[in-house]
């Protein structure tokens, strides 16, 4: 059973739930707390349409979609009590700061309910299991890859990521700085950060550009980053000049392509991770599932996962979009 209704929180947090039909719900309903890093981003509506999926598939869950309304980890932690208070089966977080949620998290924990992250991690201590969308290594060198795909002398290319304490971000870029002896002739000439807000992202898109004469990519791993770096490059009139890739959704990407501001972009499916973070959710709650490295936990349509040493698992490999295909999914997500 799903319930949506907004409710406003202390300094502007605002809680999400989703509702679907009338009944009264059974004493035996878990509750699920999905968490994003701030409502009205794209990329997490589409999640909790997959959350609302499994809801739907398991019969006796309902879905809290809620998170801040900005990417703090502040705003995070606001929400998270109101959720302990509660009294919540799960909360699943996709987090906007490594370290800073874990004091309130162990909480959650001592007080029965199940953790974990999903997307953007929190430390080991603060959660059971931490879903990856998928392998860091690959998206390390995915993004690094869309932008020399296109750069066949080499060039100049920025970073325009979300925050400086975005775990799933760094850790991205961690992993393509790994791989940049692989791609001797691009030049990673700085990295800005947009905070996942779009003017900022626009803002920080222009400055590239205008400190950077020569840029020949902007790489934003980030769906609100990368298209606000699109509009920047359209804006300016460098369509063919300046090529924006990184990670995006197809519906709000189907337009940078079209108009050429960007030639590929990759993502996972954000509604097959907000299944897959409620299934993990729902089976460790239920404790059809334990916690501990090597598990392997069943996550419905999407097969299973196995958790490595860190309680840690991957989804699926990110999947490029471009003008060959674009058309076929900027409907779906």
């Amino acid at each position: 059973m799903i319930r949506r209704n907004f409710t406003k929180l202390l300094a502007g947090v605002s809680l999400a739930t989703s509702f679907m039909g009338t009944t009264a719900m059974a004493d035996d309903t878990m509750r699920i707390a999905l968490v994003v890093k701030a409502l009205g981003i794209g990329f997490f509506e589409a999640a909790a349409k997959g959350a609302e999926e499994a809801a739907a598939e398991l019969g006796n869950v309902e879905v809290i979609y809620t998170g801040p309304t900005d990417t703090t980890a502040e705003g995070q932690i606001e929400v998270i009590n109101s959720l302990i208070a509660q009294g919540v089966d799960a909360i699943a977080v996709s987090s906007n700061d490594t370290d800073a949620l874990v004091p309130t998290l162990k909480k959650a924990m001592q007080r029965g309910i199940t953790v974990i992250s999903w997307d953007s991690g929190v430390a080991p201590e603060g959660r059971q299991v931490h879903l990856n969308p998928s392998s860091n290594p690959l998206i390390g060198n995915m993004i690094i890859k869309l932008a020399a795909d296109h750069l066949p002398d080499g060039g100049e290319v920025a970073l325009l990521s979300a925050t400086t304490t975005s775990t799933n971000q760094n850790v991205w870029i961690e992993e393509m700085n790994k791989v940049m002896g692989n791609y001797p002739s691009i030049e990673v000439v700085a990295t800005v950060y947009g905070d996942d807000l779009a003017d900022k992202s626009y803002r920080e898109a222009q400055g590239l550009m205008q400190s950077y004469p020569d840029l020949d990519a902007i790489i934003a791993p980030t769906s609100v980053g990368i298209v606000a770096a699109a509009q920047a490059v359209a804006d300016a009139g460098k369509i063919g000049e300046v090529n924006v890739t990184g990670l995006g959704l197809p519906s709000e990407m189907a337009g940078a392509i079209e108009s050429g501001a960007s030639k590929s972009f990759a993502i996972w499916n954000p509604i097959d991770l907000g299944y897959s973070a409620t299934m993990i959710a729902y089976q460790l709650a239920s404790e059809n599932a334990v916690a501990e490295p090597g598990a392997t936990i069943e996550i419905g349509r999407m097969g299973s996962i196995t958790l490595d040493d860190t309680n840690a698992a991957a989804m699926a490999d990110p999947f490029v979009y471009d003008s060959s295909n674009i058309d076929q999914f900027k409907s779906i997500f």
